[in-house]
């Protein structure tokens, strides 16, 4: 590129900015992640290393590892997006919720102007919508998912219930109507809302029906995910579903500023 030439992004009057989105080296679900953003804001998607190890505690937490973050976070700020997404649920609670706000910083310190987790935006979403009870469906193996109730207690969020699908790969092929089926039965009167984690489960045409039949909030990792993302840069996700219902563009800002969040729980 020539000297002085500026690319076109947030706060220089050129495009709309876009999001940049660090995800697993196996996520495959580049196309519902798209249907949920606006029709002025770009996608600009980067992959962490591959793994070898199966969907375990173990791979979370590599997923989670700073080093590949930071150099992900780098790559993917040439386009100029206005914010960073970590797009991965369990890299982001495996390890708490201290660790979460390292890996927040982590986006910050390699130079984003903004950034935003999976799980942080579902603490985010939850107290948005004053949910502190909350039903969980996983793909996942019984110590992955035991590692989201943890982080969500850090949070003061309760887990009535939980239930996973025992994956240890392939988490994508899961149907649409295996992840209604899970979160129909996790759902219980208790529960304020029904959470729908990992980001490689196809959730986006399920939200609408499944709110309408369980009469609650059903947020799930990819809506939750471009939720936070959109809003972080004044836009709205586009899709159905309570949460996106919760925040419009130009409303005050609901999230806590980028260098106090997370503090709270170290």
């Amino acid at each position: 590129m020539s000297a002085g030439h500026e690319v076109p992004g947030d706060g220089d009057g050129g495009d709309a900015p876009g999001i940049g989105v660090i995800a697993p080296f196996d996520f495959a679900l580049d196309r519902e992640m798209w249907r949920w953003a606006p029709d002025d804001t770009s996608l600009y998607l980067t992959r962490m290393p591959f793994l070898t190890t199966a969907m375990t505690v173990e791979m979370a937490e590599a997923i989670a590892d700073r080093r590949p973050v930071r150099q992900a976070t780098r790559d993917v700020l040439t386009p100029r997006p206005g914010v960073v997404s970590y797009a991965c649920t369990s890299g982001s609670f495996v390890a708490g919720a201290a660790a979460e706000y390292v890996l927040h910083r982590t986006i910050l310190d390699a130079g984003a102007p903004r950034a935003s987790t999976t799980s942080g935006a579902l603490v985010e979403a939850l107290a948005v919508l004053g949910v502190s009870r909350v039903a969980i469906a996983t793909p996942y193996v019984a110590s992955v998912t035991e590692r989201l109730v943890t982080f969500l207690a850090d949070h003061h969020v309760e887990t009535v219930a939980s239930a996973g699908l025992g994956l240890v790969g392939n988490i994508w092929r899961t149907t649409p109507a295996r992840v209604v089926e899970i979160a129909r039965s996790v759902d219980r009167p208790e529960a304020q809302a029904v959470f729908i984690s990992c980001t490689n489960l196809p959730t986006y045409d399920a939200i609408e029906s499944l709110e309408r039949t369980l009469g609650k909030p059903v947020i799930t990792a990819n809506q939750v995910t471009m939720w936070d993302a959109c809003r972080k840069i004044d836009r709205a996700a586009v899709g159905s579903g309570r949460l996106l219902e919760s925040w419009k563009p130009g409303d005050p800002p609901t999230c806590l500023p980028e260098e106090s969040v997370g503090m709270s729980t170290i």
